[in-house]
């Protein structure tokens, strides 16, 4: 079941934030392109449709909320493109999740894609300022999702185990202690790799706890750093 959000006068948009905009938006992530496969799920599609990405980025950059590409959002961190938010999502989906925990908070927009269809979400932020920005647009959004501030490299385990965890920022290599917090038959998708070459994967846990990873598309995205800031 999706989350009912409460759309004040802004989040309904005008011009380049209008409806029109973000159906464009939706139908070019169905249709994909020569570099991305279309995306299928219309949960997802629907989600994206009806969340005002404009409301998650500065106000000069409002304009270029639908376009399908990332923004700064500022300490050198970036809300992902549309498209990777989607692929993202749609695979988490595969599993049927309830409980899902994001490590890397950010704008707070892949939050509320999640919470819009009806997970239990949790979020962690290292970044102080950036986690309460993102807290308040999603109560402004009538969303309810758990977020802390602390390291995303050690999760939340207070709350686990989880049955999928996204991660939002690019590592070497898969973090174990996430790996250790995932559910039996849970997913885990996240973004490995150097800042030359990474790679969006997927990494499910089996009965006996060993893990098959496979890899889904070539990604960019900010690394995934320790420590907390204000």
């Amino acid at each position: 079941m999706s989350q009912r959000l409460r759309l004040q006068p802004e989040a309904v948009g005008i011009g380049m934030t209008s409806q029109r905009v973000r159906d464009r938006l939706v139908e070019r992530l169905r249709e994909g392109t020569a570099n991305s496969a279309g995306i299928a799920d219309e949960r997802v599609l629907n989600a994206i449709r009806m969340l005002p990405r404009h409301l998650f980025v500065d106000e000069a950059l409002a304009t270029r909320a639908y376009e399908d590409t990332a923004l700064p959002i500022g300490h050198s961190q970036t809300i992902s493109q549309p498209w990777v938010v989607a692929r993202m999502t749609e695979v988490l989906l595969e599993n049927a999740p309830k409980k899902v925990l994001e490590i890397g908070t950010g704008s707070g927009y892949q939050a509320a894609v999640l919470a819009a269809l009806g997970l239990e979400v949790y979020t962690v932020e290292r970044i102080g300022d950036l986690l309460r920005q993102a807290r308040k647009r999603l109560r402004q959004l009538g969303m309810n999702v758990r977020s802390k501030h602390d390291d995303g490299r050690i999760g939340w385990d207070e709350h686990g185990p989880y049955d999928g965890i996204i991660v939002t920022a690019a590592a070497p290599a898969l973090v174990p202690v996430l790996v250790d917090q995932l559910a039996i038959g849970g997913q885990l998708v996240a973004p490995v790799g150097g800042s030359g070459s990474q790679s969006l994967v997927r990494l499910v846990k089996r009965e006996d706890g060993s893990v098959e990873e496979t890899t889904l598309a070539p990604v960019v995205f900010v690394p995934l750093l320790s420590g907390t800031l204000d």
